[in-house]
């Protein structure tokens, strides 16, 4: 048995193939949105429709087994649910996304001031930048309008 398959069983979830399709390509493609993860899904087992990789990225997702990240203005991205404690880095000339770590091992990272009654597990932060890449690319002042 696989990891994969693992994981699965133990989140109740049934060994398909969508679904080890789906998770090995977001564990090879961390922050892959879905038409990419739906090509790779493709490539490894065939025929599968985009609404039965919605299907399995959302079942997936509700399983705790993967995280979906939703940058504004970009598309749902996916990766493994790790339960580490990392935000996300997006580039706003080419839109990579890459993960940063919190400054503390605490989850959450941030506390709110007033909590209002409500427990807090998670705290959910993006930074936004220019990648390496780009700011090589491009002239600063291409950085703003991006």
């Amino acid at each position: 048995m696989t990891l994969w398959q693992d994981r699965l069983r133990a989140s109740g979830l049934r060994v398909t193939k969508p679904r080890l399709a789906v998770l090995a390509e977001v564990s090879e493609h961390p922050h892959a949105d879905v038409d990419r993860i739906a090509a790779g899904a493709r490539r490894r087992i065939g025929s599968l429709s985009t609404q039965a990789v919605y299907d399995v990225l959302y079942a997936l997702t509700d399983a705790r087994l993967l995280r979906r990240i939703e940058p504004a203005g970009s598309p749902a991205r996916f990766e493994l649910e790790t339960g580490d404690n990392h935000h996300h880095l997006v580039c706003r000339s080419c839109g990579e996304i890459a993960d940063v770590d919190c400054v503390t091992d605490e989850k959450p990272c941030l506390r709110a001031d007033d909590q209002s009654g409500y427990l807090i597990d998670e705290a959910e932060v993006t930074f936004w930048g220019v990648c390496p890449e780009c700011q090589v690319r491009n002239s600063p002042t291409d950085w703003r309008s991006a």
